[in-house]
């Protein structure tokens, strides 16, 4: 066993660090789709939503909080970085996309363009 003095703490470099892919749930209704993805521990800060043509990708990462005055000599904590990229419909309103981080949980809300949405027809008596 190493002596104390010996032990040194290194950051592990988020560039090697593998991605975790976040449990997702997709659910349609007429007006479009929600997506929630399990993202506990990441904040807003370190929340990264895009969109580059049809994908949209989710991007966080978890940052632990240690107080300044102390030092870790020794950590076995794996600090996971989330990612996952969807491909979207086109009949989907990428201009109007809404995003709320609570609890862990991010909920992505993609409504339908105008012309993909049901409507109801009138139908006249002649």
């Amino acid at each position: 066993m190493a002596d104390r003095n010996e032990l040194t703490t290194s950051k592990p470099a988020e560039s090697n660090q593998r991605p975790v892919s976040p449990a997702v749930d997709i659910f349609e209704d007429a007006g479009g789709i929600t997506l929630l993805a399990d993202m506990p521990g990441v904040s807003r800060e370190r929340l990264d939503v895009k969109l580059d043509g049809d994908n949209l990708s989710v991007e966080g990462s978890v940052e632990l909080d240690a107080p300044a005055e102390m030092r870790a000599l020794w950590a076995e904590v794996n600090v996971p970085r989330f990612r996952r990229t969807f491909t979207l419909s086109r009949e989907l309103d990428t201009g109007r996309i809404e995003a709320n981080l609570k609890d862990g949980v991010l909920t992505l809300r993609v409504p339908k363009l105008a012309h993909a949405q049901p409507r109801r027809i009138e139908v006249t008596a002649a």
